[in-house]
């Protein structure tokens, strides 16, 4: 590969105008910055630009040769469709010259309004294969920031797989612990989506790790409590590595730094890139520049996932560097809500009644809902250590036995597939055109793609989709896609809306065990005296998280060696299921749950479906009787997600 000045795009943050002027006095190639609503950036009032300012910042950009990108990179809820349909025929007619976007809606509206915007995909989609981009690409995506989890090597072959995209990557900032666009925990217990620009950071809050078997809590080998507190980017000294790896537009985070702060990070950076380009033989890191780097930091740095998969020297565990603590332990929702019992109940399309839905743990656990009267069983997928992953000969069991009962069975897959598992999907598919199950249910959209080119079984969206309006649902469907799962970020009156105009059906969790965070990080290795590679049993061990206000968030690795965090309370909507009663189906998440908990949840809500159950106080108690956790209802205490 030979340089040349356009070979890199140096990418920089701006909140407002003077930090834009700044950052492109600096050297940068290209700014990106949001406008007042539908962004990342939320929080902070004073920042962002209206729109008069947004037209004037392309027409300064383009005179001082930059380019202006504009963030739309949050979900959307349907009743911000209209004026979301305005902003972007505003973002066509002055000529920004990309927007960055997460929802599949704007996608699909850009498309369907006939609009001339470049896009390109967030690092909140969760862009971590090839399949996805090509998908992606059908709607005029042309650039992709890929996942923080994956490494340069990983981001290489996924360039080597396809010249023709950019690829964009975070080198430079604050970062997450958690799977882009896959954090829920602000969003259910504060409706401040992390996926809607509103983050409050559980992350950075201090925990105490309890072996959950004895409710001791354990000495870690770190010094301090915050164990998900990664460190800052900071790719300074990776240059080389970062342009031969292919990447195009090296991106700074901190769209609500000062106008100093980021002017000499930019600066900096300027320099390393343009000396490499100019002398790649000859470069050398600028030592002075690392130094001025190195003083000037907020957090302490790391490469992340960049180089290799991190460890503890990733983790500020003293919590001393953190700039701002957003928010402080918080007590989750119980099962009472004054103003929920008021509220309309979904309208429904049909006379139909709900299926009921049961993802199992097990076929021990799918036999349980299968005789308590599911109507659709989940297998397969992540499933929590110790249990052991679905085989082939399991699910065709189960799909057999199901048949003998008129029950359906869906097979799920990964969420994160990367790609070796894109491999072991197809071969999957593969299987899975012998044995027909019902469907195929995706967790991300790349995976989607393969099945639909790989089998003709049905295909379904996961939650992990984060599906927030019916302008989604028709890119799902588009795409081959036959029904899928609300966000669980969704409160009562806007999922009620997202149901009521959506033409696909839509599944609603109801009860079970719901996933704050997923993690590449193994969080209990990390901080434990125990090698998971000399005591590889340690990892079926059950492990939780616990706050300052004794919440107990329960961890769980996964066979993909992920780490799920549960919220300290399981879901439960029985109190107001009578609302729920249009949704085209009701789902229980059972994969943390025992066989004897599946089939009496799986009975409960069958009862209710069919008008038989006597006492739904009684049934609640016994439902509280057997769980593992307190039950709640999650953000169903709120009436709108901001």
């Amino acid at each position: 590969m030979l340089l040349t000045k356009k070979s890199v795009e140096l990418l920089a943050p701006a909140g407002n105008w003077e930090t834009f002027v700044a950052a492109i006095d600096a050297g940068a190639d290209a700014v990106y910055l949001g406008g007042k609503h539908f962004n990342m950036r939320m929080l902070k009032s004073d920042a962002n630009f209206d729109n008069e300012t947004l037209k004037k910042a392309v027409e300064y950009a383009h005179a001082h040769d930059a380019l202006l990108y504009v963030t739309i990179n949050n979900l959307i809820s349907d009743d911000e469709l209209p004026e979301l349909e305005e902003y972007l025929k505003y973002l066509n007619e002055i000529q920004v010259d990309a927007i960055l976007i997460q929802d599949l809606a704007i996608a699909q509206l850009v498309k369907n309004l006939g609009l001339k915007l470049t896009m390109h995909a967030s690092i909140m989609m969760n862009s971590h294969n090839n399949a996805a981009i090509s998908k992606l690409k059908e709607y005029g995506i042309r650039r992709v920031v890929v996942s923080r989890e994956m490494s340069l090597k990983e981001l290489s072959e996924l360039k080597a797989a396809d010249r023709d995209f950019e690829l964009e990557y975070f080198v430079h900032g604050d970062m997450c612990i958690c799977e882009s666009g896959q954090c829920i925990h602000s969003g259910v217990l504060f409706a401040n989506s992390s996926n809607r620009g509103r983050c409050m950071k559980a992350c950075r809050w201090p925990y105490k790790i309890m072996d959950e078997a004895t409710g001791e809590i354990l000495p870690t080998k770190n010094d301090g409590d915050y164990v998900l507190a990664l460190k800052d980017m900071c790719m300074f000294r990776n240059i080389p590595d970062l342009i031969q790896a292919g990447v195009y537009s090296f991106k700074i985070e901190g769209r609500m730094r000062s106008a100093d702060f980021v002017s000499n990070i930019v600066s900096i950076y300027r320099r390393a890139i343009d000396s490499y380009v100019a002398d790649p033989m000859g470069y050398q890191i600028n030592e002075d520049d690392w130094k001025n780097l190195y003083e000037n930091r907020v957090r302490d740095y790391s490469t992340c996932f960049a180089m290799n998969k991190p460890g503890s020297e990733a983790i500020g565990y003293s919590g001393k560097r953190e700039p701002r603590f957003f928010s402080y332990a918080a007590k989750e929702a119980d099962l009472e809500c004054d103003w929920l019992k008021d509220e309309a109940p979904i309208k429904a399309k049909d006379d139909k009644k709900p299926k009921l839905i049961v993802k199992a743990a097990t076929l021990a656990h799918a036999r349980q809902a299968l005789q308590n009267g599911a109507d659709i069983l989940i297998v397969g997928g992540e499933v929590y250590r110790p249990n052991k992953p679905w085989t082939l000969a399991e699910i065709e069991t189960i799909l057999d036995e199901a048949h003998e009962k008129n029950v359906k069975v869906i097979v799920n897959t990964p969420r994160t597939t990367l790609k070796d598992q894109c491999s072991e999907l197809q071969q999957l598919c593969r299987d899975l055109n012998e044995i027909q199950p019902d469907g195929i249910m995706a967790g991300n959209l790349g995976a989607a793609s393969i099945i639909y080119d790989c089998t003709a079984i049905p295909v379904f969206a996961d939650h992990s989709f984060n599906l927030f309006n019916h302008v989604a649902t028709q890119f799902l469907q588009e795409n081959g896609i036959v029904g899928a799962t609300a966000s669980y970020e969704m409160p009562y009156p806007q999922v009620r809306t997202l149901i009521e105009n959506s033409a696909m059906p839509i599944a609603i969790t109801v009860h079970g065990n719901v996933e704050a965070m997923i993690s590449d990080n193994n969080i209990p290795a990390m901080n434990l005296h125990y090698n998971p590679l000399e005591n590889p049993d340690l990892n079926d061990k059950h492990f939780a998280l616990v706050d300052t206000i004794g919440g107990k968030h329960s961890m769980r690795m996964d066979q993909l060696n992920r780490l799920h965090i549960l919220f300290t309370h399981d879901l439960c909507l029985l109190p107001y299921i009578d609302k729920l009663m249009g949704a085209a189906a009701w789902r229980i998440e059972a994969q943390d749950y025992t066989p004897e908990l599946t089939g009496l949840l799986t009975n409960i809500y069958r009862q209710v479906i069919d008008g038989t159950l006597a006492d739904k106080n009684e049934a609640l108690s016994k439902i509280q009787k057997e769980s593992p956790r307190p039950l709640g209802i999650g953000v169903y205490r709120h009436k709108k997600s901001y």
